[in-house]
């Protein structure tokens, strides 16, 4: 009979025994409470309570947590905007109690810092100013927080604002802007392009005018070189410049003559082209000259006489 009652009598004792023992991980703390009343907060290892007496009523995470909080708000210029704020936090070791008695749900209590802050501050903003000042709501969600919060155990490490979500119809106004402002400066730089290329084409039809006037005043001085040789070996003979001159002009018009008949598929014709051309245009130019030196004679003989000295 007591072999019977000392079995159940060990196998609660082992029991017993070994529910005095717990294991607590690394990052972690365990609220203990004795009779429903708190008694202590043990950290990571192997740790001993009393049984029945002492119960686990909590473990609580000493991890860096975060929570993303999205809110809804207007800027200053009246456009409805979303904002996605991350807060990175932790439960302070020392503050296990605090952050587990006096604060029961400490997601909602970071939620509403968040939306206060974040509803104050933007509606002070323009819409490009919230894309360029979001470290400052950052800043400004942090310092809530962290005053808020320290009381009840809880360290903020850090806040961002990690999304800025406009209204739809914004977004597609801001990106018609954006390809607008870009075609404007596409424009713009098509058209100093093409201003360049007129600039540079009237400066080459420019140069190439100036050469081209240059050759031809090159050839013609040439050619007046030529005359000049022509007539002062027709000199030499006993021809006079008057009838050098002519027959130069003859000889020209008869090479011009001789260039024409030598070319292909022509209409060109040169008046006058009879057979007596030749020598009529040599008489009438002899003449010309013949003319027009007895009239510059006759003024310098009248000019003599007016002036007698």
């Amino acid at each position: 009979m007591g072999s019977f009652l000392l079995i159940p009598l060990l196998l609660i004792g082992f029991v017993i025994l070994f529910s005095s023992f717990f294991i607590v991980k690394q990052q972690t703390a365990v609220i203990i409470e004795r009779f429903g009343k708190f008694n202590s907060v043990r950290t990571s290892g192997l740790q001993m309570k009393i049984p029945l007496v002492d119960r686990i009523v909590a473990r609580v995470g000493l991890k860096i947590q975060q929570l993303d909080v999205i809110v809804e708000t207007k800027t200053l210029d009246d456009v409805f905007v979303k904002l996605k704020i991350s807060v990175q936090y932790v439960v302070l070791k020392n503050k296990v109690y605090e952050a587990f008695y006096q604060l029961e749900y400490p997601h909602d209590q970071i939620t509403s810092y968040v939306f206060d802050v974040v509803r104050a501050e933007v509606p002070k903003m323009k819409l490009d100013d919230v894309f360029v000042k979001k470290d400052d709501i950052a800043i400004a969600v942090k310092t809530e927080l962290q005053d808020a919060m320290l009381d009840y155990g809880y360290d903020i490490i850090k806040t961002l604002v990690t999304d800025i979500d406009p209204d739809a119809q914004v977004k597609e106004a801001m990106n018609r802007i954006n390809a607008s402002e870009r075609e404007k400066i596409a424009a713009q730089f098509e058209g100093d392009a093409a201003r360049i290329l007129i600039v540079e084409k009237a400066k080459a039809e420019a140069e190439s005018k100036r050469l081209q006037g240059q050759g031809i005043a090159d050839q013609r001085r040439e050619i007046a070189r030529g005359l000049e040789e022509s007539v002062e070996v027709l000199n030499k003979v006993g021809i006079n410049s008057q009838e050098a001159s002519a027959l130069i002009v003859v000889t020209q018009h008869y090479d011009t003559l001789q260039s024409i008949g030598e070319a292909t598929n022509t209409n060109l014709i040169l008046l006058p082209n009879s057979p007596q051309a030749g020598s009529d245009m040599l008489n009438n130019m002899v003449a010309s000259f013949t003319a027009s030196n007895m009239i510059g004679e006759s003024m310098k003989t009248q000019n003599k006489k007016k002036d007698p000295k």
